[in-house]
């Protein structure tokens, strides 16, 4: 399917296009959504990946698949499991009699979308399979580096209400998301509509892309180019440093984080029609952006510290530059 190229003659105003075709395209099938549809169109411009943490039967695998639809990209799914390996992701070496040596079988992980589907649910060990491939784009196996096809995209879930026979993700993996965000239940009026209109699955079959993965490639390149204004970015910072020295918190925003926290409001930017990034895209990320990055003090985590909130009241205590 064509669609019109993106153009540099005109800022941001064909990167806005191309974002909202995407985000038109997913709430065909995520009705009532759009927040957390533009949070996943931001992350895909910023090359980041997404933690969807909610629970069962919401639409988190089928988020994935429309936009793997949308993007004309190839769609993968593993669901972790205890007794999950890291070959079962990665792929592995597999040896050809034939050819008398051994040659690379690459895994699920070599996908355009990928969702990691209930991630806490498989040991530490196999999570950190995932490490390399969310910050770096390649894997490493037999000491021979395999690079992912841009663009790449993981989707993990986990279900924040069940814990048995689950490991929480530790800081390092959680760091690697760019957002934290949940679907949650349909507004009333939306699931009414639902119930009385479809009768079987959504009918992924009938969508079609609505651009192309060498679009997005150039959406993401794009993004670099969005300007970052010295007062805004001290904003980010003063942002960023409130949390490393807060007296609730264990630990703070890396410089990782704050570096994905930057390129989401440049996203953030181009979707709102702006090659530039205003006080105002930082304020409606910080907490699906930063929260999920926080790790509380044992008496915060005790007595019941929300980060979520603690992250909003941060935004209430730094100065917003005029």
């Amino acid at each position: 399917m064509s669609s019109p190229s993106l153009s540099r003659t005109a800022p941001a105003a064909a990167e806005r296009a191309l974002m909202s075709r995407l985000a038109d395209h997913l709430e065909r099938v995520i009705r009532g959504k759009r927040e957390a549809v533009e949070l996943v169109i931001c992350a895909v411009a910023a090359g980041g990946h997404v933690l969807l943490e909610d629970v069962p039967g919401t639409g988190k695998t089928t988020l994935a698949k429309v936009l793997a639809s949308g993007i004309g990209g190839a769609f993968k799914r593993v669901q972790f499991t205890p007794d999950l390996l890291p070959t079962d992701i990665i792929g592995s070496s597999i040896f050809l009699p034939q050819e008398g040596q051994f040659r690379f079988r690459p895994g699920p992980l070599f996908a355009n979308v990928l969702i990691a589907d209930e991630i806490n649910r498989a040991s530490p060990r196999t999570q950190s399979a995932l490490l390399e491939a969310l910050s770096e784009g390649q894997v490493t196996v037999d000491g021979e580096t395999h690079l992912l096809a841009p663009p790449f995209l993981c989707l993990a879930t986990q279900n924040p209400v069940e814990f048995h026979g689950t490991y929480p993700l530790p800081e390092a993996s959680l760091d690697r998301f760019a957002v934290q965000l949940s679907l949650g239940y349909l507004p009333e009026d939306e699931e009414r509509t639902l119930l009385m209109t479809r009768s079987g699955p959504p009918p992924l079959e009938a969508l079609r892309p609505v651009c192309s993965l060498e679009e997005v490639a150039r959406l993401q390149e794009r993004v670099q180019a969005v300007r970052l204004e010295e007062s805004v970015a001290d904003y980010l910072l003063r942002l960023v440093q409130a949390t490393r020295g807060h007296p609730s918190l264990r630990l703070g925003v890396s410089t990782r984080g704050a570096l994905l926290y930057g390129r989401m409001g440049r996203a953030r930017a181009l979707m709102q029609g702006r090659d530039y990034v205003l006080p105002e895209d930082l304020k409606a990320l910080a907490v699906p952006v930063l929260a999920h990055r926080l790790v509380l003090d044992t008496r915060a985590r005790y007595a019941g510290s929300d980060k979520r909130v603690l992250m909003q009241e941060l935004l209430g205590a730094v100065p917003v530059p005029r």
